[in-house]
């Protein structure tokens, strides 16, 4: 009977694996912008994650500990110095909607524009405000994902987000004053 419920919770725990690779994915995209280097942390991490499964303790707690291994994959990889170039990537998220091409395209501008405020802040700043503001991790988590102190998290968040709001207001386009058409009496 053991045996059988090992299996399930085993069945289980890949299910949750594949569910988590999507959220991977996407941080360890913004950390490092390098769709296949993305690729090979995320598989490292789950593969990390399926050899040392014994070591979760609290199922709970598993998103922190897979983007617990993540942040050290990432790492791993500094450590390495392994620099790797992808000349055959291909746009990494293309903007399908069912609006006009002109919504489409302001979409898309308004995307670069937050990845490319992203991509100018410091590494550290740049993974809180990942792990915080978009998978909506706590900072309690934040800081056992990272090894930090909760206080560097909150003073890190708070420096990303006021660096992201003045990188965003300098990459804004620049608004032309409105041309107003004076009108003739026509008599």
């Amino acid at each position: 009977m053991n045996i059988l419920s090992l299996l399930c919770r085993s069945g289980d725990f890949r299910k949750q694996l594949e569910q988590s690779r999507s959220k991977l994915y996407r941080v360890a995209y913004s950390w490092c912008h390098n769709a296949a280097l993305a690729d090979d942390l995320v598989q490292e991490t789950l593969s990390k994650a399926l050899k040392n499964s014994g070591q979760l303790r609290d199922p709970e707690l598993l998103n922190s500990w897979l983007f617990r291994i993540l942040h050290n994959c990432w790492y791993d990889h500094f450590r390495l110095n392994r620099e790797m170039v992808d000349i055959d990537e291909v746009e990494d998220f293309q903007c399908v909607y069912a609006n006009t091409p002109e919504d489409s395209h302001a979409q898309k501008q308004i995307v670069d524009r937050v990845r490319d405020a992203v991509a100018k802040l410091p590494l550290g700043q740049r993974q809180v405000l990942t792990l915080v503001d978009l998978e909506e991790f706590s900072y309690a988590e934040v800081a056992s994902i990272l090894d930090l102190p909760a206080g560097t998290v909150m003073s890190r968040l708070c420096r990303a987000r006021r660096s992201l709001k003045a990188l965003l207001q300098e990459l804004a386009p620049p608004r032309q004053a409105l041309q107003v058409t004076p009108l003739r009496r026509v008599k």
